[in-house]
């Protein structure tokens, strides 16, 4: 359910601390299994592989903090033909824009820590995007880091077409109590390194 207390962003402030240390924890003693198993989960739920093949384009991401590693997950859609992308981040208020990117390729230091195509690298329009995030809940809600981001990017490549959100993240991320408000995209996909779920929107 949507929240309109006016504290929401003090309240989602307090879940990112205690999600953060969370996820570093879960990081320490699973990293490399669960970046393993996600891409297995992934590749095997056939919704997503439908739309990880050649043809389709998949936003991925290089992992910064302890958020679960995709890269052995967007090798083996490279693998399919599909393109990939990477996002970059722009101005405060605007959404992602995405430059095609494959491993191997070359990046570059960008905002908030994060590895970015080169510039002048094609944008690409993605037809899934996969999403970081601090938690999550069984409703498809996320907790990120508090800038909007992916938010806004959502919401303007849903208005524009189709495009399915996959969100990545330890089993252990999961949270019943996460404040949810007005601006916040829902997910439609969650993969961990256990399991593969759709989301009832």
């Amino acid at each position: 359910m949507r929240d309109t207390d006016p504290d929401i962003d003090a309240r989602k402030a307090a879940v990112r601390g205690a999600a953060r240390e969370a996820r570093d924890a879960l990081a320490s003693g699973l990293g490399v299994a669960a970046a393993t198993g996600v891409a297995a989960r992934f590749i095997t739920a056939p919704v997503l592989a439908a739309h990880a093949r050649a043809g389709c384009v998949v936003a991925g991401y290089l992992p910064i903090g302890s958020e679960i590693d995709p890269r052995l997950l967007m090798d083996r859609v490279a693998g399919t033909g599909a393109a990939l992308c990477l996002p970059v981040v722009g101005a405060d208020v605007e959404p992602l824009e995405f430059r095609r990117w494959q491993p191997g390729d070359a990046v570059e230091p960008s905002a908030f820590g994060t590895s970015v195509p080169r510039e002048g690298s094609d944008l690409l329009v993605p037809d899934l995007v996969l999403v970081p995030m601090l938690a999550f809940d069984r409703d498809g809600h996320r907790i990120g880091y508090g800038g909007g981001y992916y938010d806004r990017t959502l919401a303007r490549l849903r208005a524009d077409g189709d495009v399915l959100a996959v969100g990545l993240a330890f089993s252990g991320q999961v949270r019943d109590d996460l404040p949810v408000g007005p601006n916040d995209a829902r997910l439609d996909w969650i993969v961990t390194e256990s399991a593969a779920m759709p989301v009832a929107l």
